[in-house]
């Protein structure tokens, strides 16, 4: 069902600005950081997307993904590792035995400037190759032309070819200009069976930001109240560091509220935000940071 995009709230960026910043300003225990550092961590979708990426680095990335560090105890796994389609097997086996997804991007990733043959083509070859979830990117220009039932449609087919792996449509918020556009996207996702709803690609910016973030929440919030049914949330690119994590994650929690404080509802798209987080724990534990030459570069 085609969603009304006509009754939907005109955000004013001052006053979402405003509202995020309460957000930010929270005193969170040590107890408390803690466990929300383990909890962060338990929510990564672990990615590389690069063109030089190869079988030992997507390996290499399972493995921390299974065993994010050797000296602590009672740390989860990260969520998922996000691969490209071609590397969509290799993860699969390396990470066998553990309940770590296996994520891809498709759709003509990033920019999704092909036809809608080669991007079913695209999901469809992740998919047989094992992929648990899909990650596709919208059609930006044909959104910010105005032509929102090609870009429904276009989600519709994606997500009936993605079978039982789930959905994360991409929304690509730093093209999409205002947050009135991102409001727009995220319910035209949503309501075309968008099991998640993500910020962007990470190679366009800017990335995720806990303005935009709020604003897919509350689409969120408001598409659940109406229809029952819950949607992910997925912020990606520019999560580097353990305190802007804890940030969004307190903004989840009073935005949302605890049924999306899991993996099953929200993801962090990050790489480097793994270390950070490592590097926190270890300082919790030990009582000194130790030097970021003692964790791999992803």
């Amino acid at each position: 069902m085609f969603p009304n995009l006509n009754n939907l709230p005109v955000y004013d960026t001052t006053g979402v600005n405003e509202r995020v910043q309460r957000f930010c300003t929270r005193s969170i225990k040590n107890s408390s950081k803690e466990k929300g550092l383990k909890l962060a961590l338990s929510m990564i979708d672990l990615t590389t997307l690069e063109g030089k990426d190869t079988r030992g680095k997507v390996q290499q990335l399972c493995y921390k993904g299974m065993h994010p560090h050797e000296s602590l105890n009672n740390l989860p796994t990260v969520a998922a590792i996000c691969v490209y389609p071609s590397f969509v097997g290799i993860a699969k086996k390396a990470l066998q035995g553990s309940d770590i997804q296996v994520a891809s991007v498709a759709t003509a990733f990033p920019s999704g400037q092909s036809s809608l043959e080669v991007k079913l083509l695209d999901v469809r070859y992740a998919v047989d190759q094992g992929a648990d979830e899909i990650d596709m990117v919208i059609s930006r220009g044909q959104f910010l032309a105005g032509n929102y039932q090609f870009v429904f449609d276009e989600i519709a087919t994606i997500k009936e070819a993605c079978g039982k792996a789930h959905l994360k449509v991409i929304l690509e918020t730093g093209e999409l200009d205002t947050l009135n556009n991102v409001r727009k996207a995220s319910e035209i996702a949503m309501y075309a069976g968008a099991d998640f709803i993500k910020t962007s690609t990470g190679k366009i910016q800017p990335t995720a930001t806990l303005p935009v973030t709020y604003v897919m929440l509350d689409a969120i919030k408001d598409f659940y109240l109406k229809t029952g049914k819950m949607v992910g949330m997925k912020p990606a690119g520019g999560i580097s560091t353990s305190k802007i994590a804890l940030q969004y994650l307190v903004m989840l929690n009073e935005v949302l509220g605890e049924k999306w404080m899991n993996k099953t509802y929200f993801r962090f798209g990050a790489s480097s935000l793994l270390n950070d987080i490592l590097m926190q724990l270890v300082k919790t534990e030990m009582g000194i940071y130790q030097s970021p030459n003692y964790f791999s570069k992803d």
